[in-house]
């Protein structure tokens, strides 16, 4: 079987790991970290950067620095990952879900506003594929209703929009470095702090509620507890990993455009509707969209026939069981319920060989062939 993911680990960074290794600095904030934040924040257009082990760190500590907390609300796609929705409710406020676009399987922003009371904190949304929703009119809501932005830029790294980097819109931004992105160390994240006035509280939290961050430059002579917090630092030997991926960013870029590229080729005849075109921003993952459950159930089960894996993506968040417990109203998100049944993704890593592309590429072709796909 051909898997769905292969991470990749350059020569550079098994080096640089062994250097941490062999370090007297092991635990987070070391030299590695602060080459590997440098690079991560020219890549998201100038934020300050705080890596941190996982992606869902980053969003819990955006609500932190958000103030969220009991009463509040705050808005999201109900199709996204989970850690977007944890990250609110861990802190005791209500997720409000609401449908998104079908262009760009991002958050509908005319939703977004029928969506806001009183009690909106803020709203949250993810770069999917690395595609951007309106982000212009988003901002425009939020200044208007005095909302804080949370950009979710897990897909999106090396992505822009409008001719700006992904991870410089929201107030806060994060990142994943999980084993199945592009740049990867496993279980890995970062925080991009855009508004500066978040910036000294968002080390303190990241350091147990502390300013040892300061102490460490030498501004106080002893750190002590501040604030609320918690220890949201990666690692030395994971941020050597990070640094070498991100010195091959471009180079793995151009890896996986050229697989999406071909896989776009082998989907067209089909008529098919396919990320190929947002995909060679970042080519984060290629899929393709079918008109019914049943197109995209047949598709996956002739394609693990062809031994290759071809996966769907989110459940629908606002349909989930935990969501029953927030007495949310009812929105309708017939938009994220159809994606979720007929959306299929194909392999995609860096380093995969020639042979491994054509095979998939082959196996798709077959099973489309099989597949009885309606009118679009």
């Amino acid at each position: 079987m051909i898997p769905f993911n292969s991470p990749h680990v350059p020569e550079i960074s098994k080096r640089y790991v062994l250097e941490a290794l062999e370090a007297s600095h092991q635990q987070g904030d070391g030299p590695f970290t602060a080459k590997a934040s440098k690079m991560l924040s020219e890549l998201v257009g100038g934020g300050y950067v705080l890596l941190t082990p996982s992606c869902t760190h980053a969003l819990e500590m955006a609500s932190m620095l958000a103030n969220i907390g009991p009463g509040d609300e705050v808005i999201l796609p109900s199709f996204t990952f989970t850690s977007a929705a944890t990250a609110v409710t861990k802190f005791g406020a209500r997720p409000v879900f609401v449908d998104v676009a079908m262009k760009s399987k991002g958050i509908d922003v005319d939703q977004v506003r029928e969506a806001i009371t009183p009690r909106t904190k803020a709203i949250s949304w993810v770069n999917y594929a690395g595609v951007a929703p309106d982000i212009v009119n988003l901002r425009s809501i939020a200044n208007e209703f005095d909302l804080l932005l949370i950009e979710d830029n897990a897909h999106g790294l090396g992505g822009t929009y409008q001719g700006k980097p992904l991870g410089s819109f929201g107030d806060f931004a994060t990142q994943s470095f999980h084993a199945t992105k592009n740049i990867q160390c496993g279980e890995g994240g970062a925080l991009v702090v855009n508004n500066p006035k978040f910036i000294g509280r968002a080390e303190i939290i990241r350091e147990k509620g502390t300013d040892r961050s300061k102490f460490v430059r030498g501004e106080v002579q002893k750190y002590q507890w501040v604030d609320h917090g918690s220890s949201y630092l990666l690692a030395e030997s994971l941020a050597a990993v990070l640094l070498g991926q991100f010195e091959s960013f471009l180079e793995i870029q151009e890896s996986r455009k050229m697989i999406c590229k071909q896989f776009a080729n082998t989907v067209k005849p089909f008529e098919l509707l396919s990320n190929s075109d947002e995909a060679n921003n970042v080519a984060h993952m290629f899929y393709i969209q079918f008109s019914t459950e049943k197109e995209a159930l047949s598709f996956k089960a002739n394609m693990r026939a062809e031994q290759v894996s071809a996966n769907s993506h989110y459940e629908p968040l606002s349909q989930s069981q935990f969501a029953e417990m927030f007495l949310m109203p009812q929105r309708n998100t017939h938009v994220t319920n159809n994606i979720a049944k007929t959306l299929v993704r194909l392999p995609v890593w860096f380093g995969m060989k020639h042979d491994i592309i054509d095979l998939i590429a082959e196996a798709t072709t077959s099973s489309l062939s099989k597949v009885e796909l309606g009118s679009k």
